[in-house]
C-alpha cells in the first residue's frame, strides 16, 4: 500500500490525522468511521467540529427527530417530559439485555399497561394491567421497577404525571415507523440516537433532574 494511501480503504489519500489510530487517515473514512469503527477520543479536534458543523443528512435526521418527539409533548408539562426522558433511559436500558430484542408495539404496549395501572391507581382502585405480549409485560416490569427506583431515591412521584409521561411514550412508540420509516424498531432507534446526542458514554436514568 502506497505510504500516503488511507490504512482503513487503501485507495483514498491519508490528509488527516488520527490521534485514535496514530495514522493518517482519509477525510471519507474520518467522517463514516468516526465512533462506529473508531474509537476516537473526546478531544479529537475533527470530532468537535463534526459536532459543531454536523453533515447536512445528519442535520436533517436530528430535526426531523425533534419534530416528531415534540409533536408528542404538546399538552405535557415540564415535570412530565422530564418524566419521559427517565422512561425511555429505562427502555434503552432494557433493550440493551433484553431478549429476543423488543421492538416498538412492545414499548407502546407495555407504556400502556403501566400508564392504565397507574391512572386506575389515581382513582383509587388497585389492579395491575398486563401487556399482551411477554416481550412487553417484561418491559412494562422493568419500568414499574425503575418508577419504584425513582419513589426511593426521590420520593413519591405522582401517578398522573408519570402516566402522562408513559401515555407520551406510547404515542412515539405508535407512530414512530410512520413517521421516522426506520421498520418496527423505528422509536428504539430514535432513542438510541437521541441518547448518544445529549449523554457522555452510556446513559444511565439522572433521576435528580427530573423531580425538584
Amino acid at each position: 500500500m502506497s505510504a500516503n494511501r488511507c490504512p482503513l480503504c487503501g485507495s483514498r489519500k491519508s490528509r488527516r490525522a488520527c490521534p485514535a489510530l496514530g495514522r493518517d487517515i482519509c477525510p471519507v473514512c474520518c467522517g463514516t468511521k468516526r465512533i462506529v469503527e473508531i474509537a476516537c477520543p473526546s478531544d479529537c479536534g475533527w470530532l468537535r467540529e463534526s459536532a459543531r458543523h454536523p453533515p447536512a443528512v445528519v442535520q436533517r435526521r436530528q430535526e426531523r427527530d425533534l419534530a416528531f418527539i415534540y409533536s408528542a409533548l404538546g399538552s405535557v408539562t415540564e415535570k412530565q417530559a422530564g418524566l419521559l426522558l427517565y422512561f425511555q433511559t429505562l427502555v434503552k436500558r432494557h433493550a440493551i439485555v433484553a431478549m429476543p430484542q423488543p421492538i416498538d408495539s412492545d414499548v407502546a404496549q407495555a407504556a400502556a399497561a403501566v400508564a392504565s395501572t397507574l391512572e386506575t391507581a389515581a382513582r383509587g382502585i388497585v389492579y395491575e394491567h398486563r401487556a399482551s405480549s411477554g416481550a412487553a409485560q417484561r418491559l412494562a416490569d422493568d419500568v414499574k421497577r425503575g418508577l419504584e427506583e425513582l419513589a426511593r431515591s426521590e420520593g413519591p412521584v405522582s401517578d398522573r404525571d408519570s402516566a402522562a409521561a408513559l401515555r407520551a411514550m406510547e404515542t412515539l412508540a405508535l407512530g414512530a415507523s410512520a413517521a421516522l420509516g426506520d421498520g418496527e424498531r423505528s422509536y428504539l432507534q430514535l432513542i438510541d440516537r437521541v441518547m448518544k446526542q445529549t449523554a457522555k458514554g452510556e446513559p444511565e436514568p439522572q433521576s435528580r433532574l427530573i423531580v425538584p
